[in-house]
């Protein structure tokens, strides 16, 4: 769509969202779901409604649903309650490329838990233990697990009810495969190797503690994880963690060891650790929500709007339009290459993000080249259309780690390669296949 049939639907959202996002940002925002996401644009304008806040819709009366825990559905749009917080953690995040400091953790009340997360800390001080009556709070689902988020509009009041905790019953489960592992499992138990110990020091309800985090790994994968207690691990030592938890940033799951978690030093011996890049299904991975040093194998079937030649803020590197970019304003854009692909491998499709190097590495078009067709052509769309008669329908294997975000998992790619079918080995394997069925 051309600027001018944008122009209502930018003025509808200026209206919605109020003073909260930027004009340029609401353009760049629509022409992503508009280009990238190929939505209609009523479609586009709603869901931009969604993720900012319509100020015209989210006005909420007295008439707010009241419920219980065992009630949420994830899909409320202003609730009340009453919960005690179990636990709660403080928790330095960057979004939309500023860092902030949110509240996460766990409500209870007498019908079971739920995960929350307080996204303007300002409006309240949570105290572990507490009792609170919330309003205007709002339901999300993740895996299918209803979580509730407290934003601008809610409130939390000290409340002198008695809640008849359930008691809570630590039940360890059978050993669970790391690659088995995702977000929102508690009471798991697994067994791996640590491949890197490192203290840290955070702010926890305002004071400073050392917790420790690196990587542990199995025969089937590794995964990223913090133990808030010292257990005195050892690089290289394999353990056994019994009612460890995981939570997830951004798709990738992490194992926790709380203070509930018994830690014990095993002699399994795995026969192949996972220490590098583990091969997984794009199945597997919508089902995890994400992973790190992931490699898949597949077909690339489409290269998106925003492959090509691009630019970038000198100061945050975020892409941007023209030379203004929203965190910095103007600035001396750095032009850079990048493709946006879709790698199919029979299981799924996963949106995949080339860096530079390895763009240049699969098409043979380098950055001045790119360069030279934009100027040649006067368009830097002809570079992503160079790009897409080079690769599309390629087989390929890509790895790097894998994110998610409200539009599901996402791969950063560091590398990806071109693969070569071997036509008479997956012939006899599949007719081995058909000959053992029956």
């Amino acid at each position: 769509m051309i600027k001018e049939e944008l122009t209502p639907h930018i003025e509808e959202l200026k209206k919605a969202v109020g003073e909260k996002v930027s004009e340029e940002e609401l353009i760049e925002e629509l022409n992503t779901y508009l280009n990238v996401y190929k939505v209609s644009p009523d479609a586009a304008v709603k869901s931009i409604k969604r993720k900012y806040g319509d100020e015209t819709s989210m006005f909420v009366s007295a008439a707010s649903i009241v419920k219980k825990i065992n009630e949420m559905t994830g899909d409320e749009k202003s609730v009340d309650l009453v919960a005690r917080v179990v636990y709660i953690e403080e928790k330095q995040i960057t979004a939309r490329g500023t860092p902030r400091t949110i509240f996460s953790g766990i409500l209870g009340d007498d019908t079971g838990t739920i995960p929350f997360t307080v996204w303007n800390i300002g409006n309240f001080e949570l105290v572990k233990g507490e009792t609170y009556n919330f309003k205007n709070a709002y339901g999300k689902k993740w895996n299918d697990k209803a979580q509730l988020n407290f934003g601008e509009r809610s409130v939390a009041e000290l409340s002198d009810i008695v809640l008849a905790m359930p008691e809570r019953k630590i039940s360890y489960s059978s050993d669970v495969k790391i690659s088995e592992l995702r977000d929102g499992l508690g009471n798991v138990t697994v067994t791996g190797k640590l491949l890197s110990v490192e203290p840290k020091t955070i702010a926890a309800k305002g004071e400073p503690r050392t917790v420790f985090s690196g990587h542990i790994a199995d025969d089937t994968g590794k995964i990223q994880f913090t133990a808030w207690n010292e257990f005195d691990f050892k690089e290289d030592e394999t353990i056994c963690a019994k009612n460890a938890y995981i939570r997830s940033w951004r798709g990738v799951p992490s194992l926790n060891f709380g203070d509930m978690c018994e830690i014990s030093r095993v002699d399994e011996v795995f026969s192949n650790i996972q220490s590098g890049i583990s091969k997984r299904s794009v199945a597997d991975i919508f089902r995890t929500g994400g992973g790190l040093d992931v490699m898949i194998a597949g077909t690339i079937v489409d290269v998106r709007t925003g492959s090509g030649l691009i630019k970038r803020c000198p100061e945050c590197n975020r892409s941007i339009v023209g030379d203004e970019c929203t965190s910095h304003g103007k600035v001396d854009a750095i032009p850079d290459l990048r493709m946006k692909v879709i790698i199919d491998d029979g299981s799924g499709a996963l949106t995949t993000v080339v860096s530079k190097e390895a763009t240049e590495s699969l098409t043979s078009v380098s950055l001045e080249q790119a360069i030279a067709i934009a100027k040649e052509n006067g368009d830097q769309e002809a570079v992503r259309k160079a790009m897409e008669e080079k690769v599309l329908l390629m087989n390929v294997a890509a790895s790097g780690n894998v994110l998610s975000d409200d539009y599901g998992p996402m791969m950063i790619a560091n590398s990806i390669e071109r693969t070569f079918t071997d036509v008479k080995k997956e012939a006899e394997e599949l007719m081995e296949k058909v000959e053992g069925s029956l």
